[in-house]
């Protein structure tokens, strides 16, 4: 049997994937009532190789007595030679080992569901509380990985793999003791010769299995290929290299077929071997037991035992290595989630606001500077200062890089600055709840990105007590009733994955509803318009403008037409402040960077 790649742990892996037992705990008793009843199942099961020799052997003049027949008479409480009798135990044998397995795999299974329910819930309230440098540094698609596969290897194992490997070390136990019952002397030849070729055998697979993984390596670069070709197929016959592609693939793929003939070599080999040395060294362990029947030191009835219990050891030991290696795997998944677990996480309310701060919307930033994580020696901000009135627009602009959306991003806590001070009403960002504090903020991005239900759905993102009424009034006020009110869903009509059904136009206008329908005290308007065709542009501007009446707004511009008439204009370059006023005044500026950006829009 081919044994499965191994993994390697590192040293205290163990102990941290065994705090997923924290999981498992409420549910123990269902737990160690599964394990009693994969016991009873498990040894129940270990009663069919006696009960077919007893049914099956046929005593030779020679041969000694069964276990059984050795008995004294009046300690022999079920005549097993009578074969009404025996067929009768082995039905209520067989019926009982129904039972048990049912229950195991039940409680096996509604212990596992639970704990596993659990996890998921406890690892995505962990992943949606964690800091947004935690999605920095970890790629999205491998954070939800955790949650679905390595689970799904969890549960795998919980409800499969973990049975199957107490259920073979019971198998071998009790076989070894049924064995050395019926005859120590062919017990350890059985012993001498079938378990080291099971064992001679893993080891041959685990070989085949390394060949195996190199052809489906290169089976992988040939799709590669493939897959560059396709994706890429205007430049290739833009440039007409169609040849070329031809002779790559065709190499990949020639490599394919002499890697899968050198696997075909090895398994045919190792075909061989199993057939040869497996069933050779059960041939010979029947015929040194079926010569110890012949002398009269062993009975037919315990040789045709022996024979079927030695198959279930060498079973049994042929799969340990694979199953130990299946719950390797799951240790190493279970690490990985634990890891998660023990992630920081931002201190959240975690529940509905009760007791909104209903700010005013003062601002202030005092000589914040700022650097990412993952760019520690690139200061982001550097020394900014700035001060917003309630009710002001104020408009960021500067070149791409210059501190703009890392601004934002600041003010709405997504990150601390690593020197300086936000203050919110007169009192320190630090000082509030989180969730509240956000709670008094609504951003409208350049790249909307919608949840995949229905329009009405992501409105009401907003705020989740909204009325339909209030819905539609949002929608109205964003300019996005009429175009909504045209689909034959209405405000049913699903969006599609990431808001793919919708324009770029209308995905920014259910954007701007479920602004105005949170009604923050400060909105940050990260360059709305700025990859919109013009009708869009006047649609969106116009409800923007409408939003924006009567809060504080900080507008991020792209387009310097948007911010003519901000209360005050700040002008960013390399992380610092270089400039700062209205238009008129920002565009008399000798050489000024706001000038030199004016001039080149409107040129």
């Amino acid at each position: 049997m081919a044994r499965p790649e191994r993994i390697k742990l590192e040293k205290g892996s163990y102990k941290r994937a065994s705090t997923f037992f924290r999981f498992i705990k409420p549910y123990k008793i269902t737990f160690f009532v599964g394990m009693i009843f994969l016991f009873l199942s498990s040894v129940t099961a270990m009663l069919f190789p006696y009960l077919m020799g007893q049914l099956i052997g046929k005593e030779s003049p020679n041969s000694l007595p069964s276990v059984t027949d050795s008995l004294p008479e009046s300690s022999q409480w079920i005549d097993l030679n009578n074969t009404s009798i025996l067929i009768t135990v082995m039905i209520i044998v067989f019926g009982a080992q129904a039972i048990f397995s049912f229950f195991r795999v039940y409680l096996f299974g509604y212990f596992t569901a639970n704990a596993l329910k659990d996890l998921r819930i406890a690892a995505f309230s962990i992943l949606i509380s964690s800091p947004l440098n935690f999605f920095n540094k970890n790629k999205v698609g491998e954070l939800t990985s955790r949650i679905s596969n390595d689970i799904e290897k969890l549960r795998e194992t919980l409800n499969t793999v973990l049975a199957s490997f107490f259920r073979q070390i019971i198998t071998v136990v009790v076989s070894l003791i049924a064995l050395f019952i019926m005859s120590p002397k062919l017990c350890f030849i059985m012993l001498g010769v079938v378990p080291v070729v099971a064992i001679v055998a893993v080891v041959f697979g685990r070989f085949v299995k390394k060949i195996a993984k190199e052809t489906q390596d290169a089976a992988a670069e040939s799709n590669t290929v493939l897959e560059e070709s396709m994706m890429g197929i205007s430049n290739v016959k833009a440039f007409a290299n169609e040849f070329f592609e031809i002779l790559r693939y065709g190499k990949k793929v020639e490599e394919v077929k002499d890697k899968t003939m050198r696997i075909v070599f090895w398994r045919g080999l190792f075909v061989t071997f199993i057939i040869f040395c497996m069933f050779g060294s059960i041939v010979f362990v029947i015929y040194q037991g079926k010569l110890m029947v012949d002398s009269g030191e062993m009975s037919n009835k315990n040789f045709i035992s022996f024979i079927l219990y030695t198959i279930f050891v060498g079973g049994a030991i042929s799969s340990l290595p694979e199953l130990f290696s299946s719950v390797q795997k799951s240790i190493g998944s279970t690490e990985k989630l634990m890891a998660i677990l023990d992630g920081e996480t931002e201190v959240l309310a975690l529940k509905p606001i009760e007791n909104p701060l209903n700010l005013k919307g003062d601002v202030t930033l005092k000589n914040v500077e700022f650097s990412y994580d993952t760019r520690s020696d690139v200061e982001v901000i550097k020394n900014v200062s700035l001060e917003i009135k309630a009710g002001q627009q104020i408009a960021l602009v500067g070149s791409s890089g210059s501190g703009k959306s890392t601004l934002s991003a600041l003010l709405l806590q997504f990150y601390k600055p690593n020197s300086g001070q936000i203050v919110f009403d007169g009192k320190p960002a630090l000082e509030y709840n989180l969730s509240e504090l956000r709670n008094e903020m609504a951003i409208v991005p350049q790249e909307v990105i919608l949840f995949g239900g229905t329009i009405k759905e992501n409105i009401a993102y907003g705020n989740l007590n909204a009325t339909e009424e209030e819905i539609i009034k949002a929608a109205k006020g964003a300019n996005a009733h009429e175009f909504i009110s045209q689909f034959p869903d209405g405000y049913e009509t699903y969006v599609g994955d990431r808001g793919i059904q919708l324009s770029g136009g209308q995905k920014q206008r259910v954007a701007i509803a479920r602004a105005i329908l949170k009604n923050p005290s400060i909105l940050i308007l990260d360059e709305a318009t700025s990859s919109l065709d013009s009708e869009s542009e006047l649609l969106v501007q116009e409800a923007l403008d409408r939003l924006m009446k009567g809060r504080t707004s900080l507008v991020i511009a792209h387009r310097l037409s948007t911010i003519k008439n901000s209360d005050k204009i700040i002008v960013l370059e390399n992380g610092e402040v270089v400039e700062s006023g209205k238009h008129d005044e920002l565009v008399e500026i000798e050489n000024g960077v706001y000038r030199n950006l004016s001039e080149i829009q409107y040129r």
